[in-house]
């Protein structure tokens, strides 16, 4: 390895390594995914850094390579594990209390849907982006978001039927 290129490389990985962890850990949510998301983005733009013919492009390849490895990770995952349990919550009654037990039931059942699933529920119903821009936002199909977003609320009717606020998403 030419040391020129090795101490190049060295400064700019002492420079902004902070700043390429900070967005990282935006990316991934987790410390240590992103500090595994930070190495491979790493590795790769050294693979290419000969090739890179403006110095000040390399922090914006190594950030589009990071965004681009996170989307991909996120598309090969196939389901997160899943746990049902026979528990169900009882209802309490009016008032604070209900309110309290709605947000229990609704959070055990959100927990239950894959993450795919959460982040169309989400992006869908909290957000108020329409399948399109969900569609855009995510890099799927509008097909795949209708039918994401239609599997997600069957599965939260049948994990907890007591959720009106389900019914009335539809």
């Amino acid at each position: 390895m030419d040391p020129g290129f090795e101490a190049a490389l060295r400064q700019f990985v002492i420079d902004r390594s902070g700043a390429l962890f900070r967005t990282a850990y935006l990316l991934t949510g987790d410390r240590h995914a992103a500090e595994d998301l930070v190495q491979s983005a790493l590795a790769k733009t050294a693979a290419r850094w000969r090739g890179v013919r403006d110095p000040e492009a390399i922090e914006g390849y190594v950030r589009r390579t990071m965004y681009h490895e996170q989307v991909s990770w996120w598309r090969r995952r196939s389901r997160v594990v899943e746990v049902s349990t026979d528990e169900r919550l009882e209802r309490a009654g009016d008032g604070h209390a209900e309110a309290a037990d709605l947000r229990l039931t609704m959070r055990a059942a959100l927990s239950r849907l894959t993450p795919r699933q959460r982040t169309m529920l989400v992006l869908r119903y909290f957000e108020d982006k329409s399948e399109t821009e969900i569609a855009e936002l995510l890099g799927v199909r509008v097909g795949t978001v209708r039918s994401q977003i239609h599997r997600s609320l069957e599965r939260l009717k049948k994990s907890a039927p007591e959720l009106s606020a389900v019914r009335e998403l539809r």
